[in-house]
């Protein structure tokens, strides 16, 4: 069976295409030197505004990742490239600490991270994710962070500094309450079960939890998410957030391809569902748009997700001040002069 390694990347001139079956990849670690470590987001539909990513690419290799296109502009494809040609930027901590010193910057929250898993495989050898907590943690920084990767538990000392004297909430992605639909979609990723219990051990230890059900595939795992929350809310999280799949670029090849692999007699029901969520296309790029669907199918879902929210003892509402906690290190010392 053919299948796509990579789709023809729209910022190169020419594209080669494997007729035979791909292998597996082997993992590739590339070097960058940058000078900025923190990406502004200026997206409108999303609460945050400052992420760092200290990698680029995931090994993690989830089919629906909708950062896959961001390789492309460094002339990698989106497709296996993305999940076996690793960017690491080893210089994060010191670039970070250089941007908390600006007298410019006054404490946002810093999404850990809008691109990448920051707890994927490799950071267990480079550690770049917790020499920047650590610093976020010395300079009493608010941080948010969104993983698949129980890697994290590694780190419970610097989550627990940054809880008691700044700010701190740990998102979970699980998407599927299934190890076994998650390993066809996610096949590099920890399993359901370890991010469960590794959301336990946190929320056991003070940290403040939620979980991401991202994406909803209509078709796929929407019948998946009353268990979800329930286990979330068990597991000690305090809060539960979900958006829809997204497919823009050349995500939408990749993700189709995989899923009629993995799933062949499934694929003509999520093409359809997502066309029914959609107005008749497979995804929606509009800003407020694109994370949410339109129509009977979709409002069914978004009631459904409410309802189970209630039931398993999520509150309504869910809105979290942030409190500015930021100061500089030696900020605090008066002079006895």
């Amino acid at each position: 069976m053919r299948q796509i390694a990579n789709p023809p990347n729209p910022f190169e001139s020419r594209h080669r295409e494997l007729l035979e079956p791909v292998g597996s990849p082997q993992l590739r670690v590339y070097g960058e030197q940058t000078r900025e470590i923190l990406s502004r987001n200026d997206s409108p539909d999303l609460p945050f505004r400052w992420s760092l990513n200290p990698y680029r690419g995931c090994f993690h290799a989830c089919a629906y990742c909708y950062a896959r296109p961001t390789h492309e502009y460094w002339g990698f494809g989106a497709g296996t490239d993305f999940e076996s040609k690793i960017v690491v930027k080893e210089d994060a901590p010191r670039l970070l600490r250089q941007h908390l010193e600006k007298p410019g910057w006054g404490g946002d929250l810093i999404l850990f991270s809008g691109n990448t898993d920051c707890y994927q495989p490799i950071e267990a050898e480079y550690g770049l994710t917790r020499a920047c907590l650590q610093v976020c943690a010395e300079y009493r920084n608010p941080v948010a962070i969104i993983t698949k990767g129980a890697l994290i538990l590694r780190d419970l000392d610097v989550l627990m500094q940054l809880q008691h004297e700044a700010w701190l909430m740990v998102y979970f992605s699980i998407p599927f309450s299934s190890d076994e639909m998650a390993r066809k979609v996610e096949p590099q990723a920890p399993s359901t079960t370890k991010r469960f219990s590794a959301m336990k051990t946190l929320a056991d230890a003070g940290i403040s939890t939620g979980i991401s059900i991202a994406p909803i595939i209509p078709g796929l795992n929407d019948d998946m998410i009353a268990d979800l929350l329930d286990r979330a809310h068990e597991a000690g999280a305090c809060t539960a957030t979900s958006s829809l799949l997204r497919l823009s670029g050349s995500v939408e090849p990749v993700f189709l391809d995989r899923m009629r692999q993995a799933f062949p007699e499934r694929i003509g029901k999520i093409t359809s569902r997502l066309r029914e969520v959609r107005s008749g296309a497979l995804t929606e790029r509009r800003f407020f748009h694109r994370q949410v669907g339109q129509g009977t199918y979709w409002e069914m879902i978004e009631r459904f997700v409410a309802l189970s929210k209630r039931r398993a003892g999520f509150s309504d509402d869910q809105a979290m001040n942030i409190p500015r906690t930021f100061r500089r290190p030696g900020g605090e010392q008066v002079s006895l002069f």
